[in-house]
């Protein structure tokens, strides 16, 4: 369970780095293709967060993450610039996928076209 510190700091962080992620994606070679920060979770100590990122189209994905944990340190450097003040430790980010889109897409098709069965 999540204290109340943690749920303030992870609401935060979310609206924070997707700014940053807009920003970043915006001006680099990834036109036409939407990242959404679905969830963020923090540790008690609020030293390290693990971000969550819908990608849409999801072939990108791979080459959105990998890009992104290449210029972790560039997108770090920015919401320490944001957050400067509210924050004591700046927590370290770790970007993952969010796949639970896909997931519930499978499930649909299943149940739609009789397909394979998706939950295994």
């Amino acid at each position: 369970m999540d204290s109340q510190r943690q749920k303030k700091v992870s609401a935060l962080i979310k609206k924070d780095i997707a700014k940053i992620i807009d920003s970043v994606l915006r001006n680099r070679a990834f036109r036409g293709v939407l990242v959404s920060v679905t969830n963020v979770k923090t540790t008690p100590d609020l030293s390290q967060c693990k971000v969550f990122l819908s990608v849409f189209p999801s072939k990108k994905t791979t080459d959105i993450i990998n890009f992104l944990n290449n210029n972790k340190f560039e997108i770090k450097q920015k919401f320490i610039s944001l957050v400067r003040t509210q924050l004591r430790v700046m927590p370290e980010i770790e970007f993952l996928i969010d796949d639970s889109l896909d997931y519930i897409e499978s499930i649909e098709n299943a149940l739609k076209n009789g397909g394979e069965n998706p939950i295994k």
